[in-house]
């Protein structure tokens, strides 16, 4: 519900005067959807991922990386050239900034965004302000996962628990101009939902491709949510089981059948003894051929 939070504040005009539009921090574990909820978010509130600026903080894991954020200041390597974050706020004024990973980056390159999120404007290396009133920011983070999947089932207690592990890391001023948002693990269903529209989408490509029925097994959805829940990264494993695991052998058949130039009837995806398997048959001979 951020975007209606976000929203409702704006048009209400609630915000302080001067603070961006919004300061989040989503914390939680991997493969829970923080980032994709950046992704939609820039898609809801300013018509597209093209007003999304992306900074990996991993790149910043030095004092003097600051300088490619803001850009560098006159007499130093790089003056004129710009900041990748102070030239794209620039550029997109009205847009989401996210900052993945922020835990990986130096405790003092966060500083400098005390700024932006308080009077809403940064400096960027040459001393000239940049608007940041009507930029969303958003970190992500893994800090306190642990805490967050023990106390999952009380929020109260999670809150708590949660704030002196994000303080060790954040300065407490920082930290006071972010609204921490916490990410629960995923449930079966919400991943059984995930998984249901992933494969919707893939049912849809292929009628629309080859003109042909398909058909996908109940298997393929419990195969799929057996390997995504053995692996620590939750939902992010779903584009590799799917694109790696089980569209290669029915990619295979597909392209024999197009370079054979044969109508294609039927396609389907099942699971044998573990296995992803495609079968496919042809729109005239009904002859079937399975991989």
């Amino acid at each position: 519900h951020l975007h209606k939070h976000l929203l409702t504040a704006a048009r209400a005009d609630l915000r302080r005067p001067g603070r961006p539009l919004g300061a989040f921090l989503l914390a939680g574990p991997s493969g829970v959807g923080k980032t994709e909820t950046v992704l939609q978010l820039a898609e809801l509130l300013y018509g597209g991922r093209q007003y999304l600026t992306t900074i990996n903080m991993s790149e910043f894991q030095e004092k003097h990386t600051v300088s490619r954020l803001i850009g560098s200041p006159p007499g130093y390597v790089g003056y004129g050239e710009g900041g990748v974050l102070t030239e794209a706020i620039r550029q997109k004024p009205y847009s989401v900034v996210l900052l993945d990973e922020v835990e990986k980056a130096h405790p003092d390159v966060l500083n400098l965004f005390y700024q932006a999120f308080d009077k809403g404007e940064m400096a960027d290396g040459e001393g000239r302000l940049i608007d940041c009133k009507n930029i969303v920011f958003f970190l992500t983070s893994n800090l306190g996962y642990q805490v967050i999947v023990e106390h999952a089932d009380n929020p109260e207690v999670m809150q708590e628990a949660l704030y002196p592990v994000l303080a060790d890391f954040f300065k407490p001023a920082l930290l006071a101009r972010m609204e921490v948002v916490p990410y629960l693990p995923l449930s079966r269903e919400t991943l059984t939902t995930i998984i249901a529209g992933k494969l919707a989408r893939l049912d849809n490509v292929l009628r629309n491709r080859f003109g042909a029925e398909v058909v996908i097994t109940p298997g393929v959805t419990d195969e799929i949510m057996q390997r995504v829940t053995r692996a620590e990264n939750g939902a992010r494993m779903l584009e590799s089981v799917i694109d790696g695991e089980m569209l290669p052998p029915l990619s295979l058949l597909l392209l024999q059948k197009m370079a054979a130039n044969t109508a294609v009837a039927r396609i389907t995806l099942d699971v044998l003894d573990g296995a992803f398997t495609a079968d496919v048959e042809d729109a005239v001979s009904g002859v079937e051929e399975v991989v």
